[in-house]
């Protein structure tokens, strides 16, 4: 994995990884052209790195806390995924101040909303508590500089309004979304909510 450009703490977390010796093809392709800012779409089979591509890829656009409002979305199939990805964070992000967030279908909102209001980085969450929260303004997005939708062809994302809605008041976000293989509605999604996104396969 080529290391330039990488925040040295992230640079520090990776290489006690191990993830340098060995980095997937998916991941090799794929932090570059996050770390560009580009849309892309990541479809490879489980396993592969699409998930730890991401986390790398965040902590690198958002290199340390800033301010109250969160700057990155990551939403995912399940609870325990969701855990998972924040599991990473933890590992990964060790050496920087960021801050994540994980809300579920079974968690209380108003707790989740008022957490959330309290200052943090990174919310990480199952689509139909997402989906509760933003209809709920419980996620500001005057901040916000990353959209990931994870195993997005396994369950149905966010109601296309709601992700139109997303897109429309935060236009500059950068939009990641990944899959195990294409889905039809990739393909709305590509033409009204990213720019231009890349398409990467392993």
């Amino acid at each position: 994995m080529n290391l330039k450009k990488i925040i040295p703490e992230l640079v520090t977390a990776i290489e006690e990884a191990g993830f340098h010796k060995s980095p997937r093809e998916i991941q090799r392709v794929a932090i570059p052209q996050i770390k560009s800012g580009g849309d892309l779409f990541l479809i490879a089979p489980d396993g592969v790195g699409k998930s730890t591509s991401i986390v790398i890829g965040v902590i690198q656009q958002l290199k340390a806390a800033f301010e109250d409002a969160p700057r990155a979305v990551i939403i995912t199939s399940t609870k325990e995924k969701a855990y998972e990805i924040e599991a990473q964070f933890e590992a990964l992000g060790r050496y920087t101040d960021l801050r994540t967030f994980v809300v579920f279908d079974k968690g209380v909102l108003q707790y989740q909303k008022d957490v959330i209001f309290e200052g943090l980085d990174v919310v990480i969450g199952t689509p139909k508590r997402i989906n509760e929260l933003i209809k709920a303004n419980g996620i500001p997005f005057a901040k916000m500089k990353m959209i990931a939708i994870d195993e997005a062809d396994s369950f149905m994302i966010v109601d296309y309004a709601t992700l139109y809605g997303i897109a429309d008041s935060s236009p500059k976000s950068q939009f990641i979304i990944a899959g195990k293989v294409w889905d039809k509605k990739f393909d709305n999604l590509s033409e009204r909510v990213m720019k231009n996104p890349r398409v990467i396969k392993g």
